[in-house]
């Protein structure tokens, strides 16, 4: 399914083509097929990755793997030490995972795996970066159908931090502002994979477990693994990154 989402700009079209844009990867599933998407769309694409101090460090390595796969040369892998503030499972090991809960428990509620203000930071940084590179867009693989709770997923948050864009930089005020594009916010988990798997995304590069063993391998009982297999499920497809 393809998203009806927003377009690569096609204003001044002379000057911006190739679209060029920065894409908040994570290593994940989701952060992946925007991506791919965005290619498809036809934007260049930088990469941005946040060493922010998370227990799930083989993230870092799925990005890398995912960045190269899809041709992207332009990748900064950003560190920036979330843990010192603590607040969450998933920079503080003392912490425990929430797992096995039931679709109702996921949907309700913020859970302690909630990193406080991550996307704020981290659209931030982004958008640092869009603006050094001349680039028009910001995209980001966040979802607010099948997700965790996170207040910083929703639609109201994006047009929010785009908003702050618009009057916060140089390129803003002067008329050559940043736009947030979140392809997949309004699609499901298995509409999300069904589209990864037209645009030849290969998933077992991607990693969503919160809660990996040191191999990297997912636990499959933590919120987003669970997510990810019904989200597979649904759409009759196959995980490759627990397949066999």
């Amino acid at each position: 399914m393809k998203p009806a989402g927003p377009k690569a700009p096609s204003e001044d079209a002379a000057e911006t083509a190739p679209w060029t844009a920065v894409v908040l990867l994570s290593g994940g599933l989701d952060s992946a097929t925007a991506a791919a998407w965005a290619i498809h769309e036809g934007y260049r694409l930088s990469a941005l990755s946040i060493d922010y101090g998370q227990r799930h460090r083989c993230e870092l390595d799925a990005a890398r793997a995912v960045a190269a796969a899809l041709g992207i040369e332009d990748h900064c892998i950003l560190p920036i030490d979330l843990a010192a503030f603590g607040g969450s499972a998933l920079v503080d090991t003392t912490r425990e995972v929430p797992k096995d809960r039931s679709a109702a428990d996921i949907g309700h509620g913020i859970p302690t795996t909630y990193v406080p203000a991550r996307n704020t930071v981290f659209l931030g940084l982004a958008l640092a970066m869009a603006e050094s590179r001349g680039a028009r867009a910001i995209v980001l693989g966040v979802n607010a159908i099948d997700y965790s709770g996170y207040p910083d997923c929703r639609p109201e948050f994006l047009a929010a931090f785009a908003e702050v864009a618009r009057l916060g930089t140089k390129a803003g005020v002067e008329g050559r502002g940043v736009a947030i594009v979140a392809p997949l916010a309004v699609l499901s988990k298995a509409d999300i994979i069904r589209l990864g798997l037209s645009l030849g995304l290969d998933y077992g590069l991607t990693t969503s477990c919160y809660d990996p063993d040191d191999r990297g391998r997912p636990c499959g009982r933590c919120d987003s693994c669970l997510l990810r297999a019904a989200g597979f499920a649904a759409a009759g497809a196959t995980d490759p990154r627990t397949a066999g």
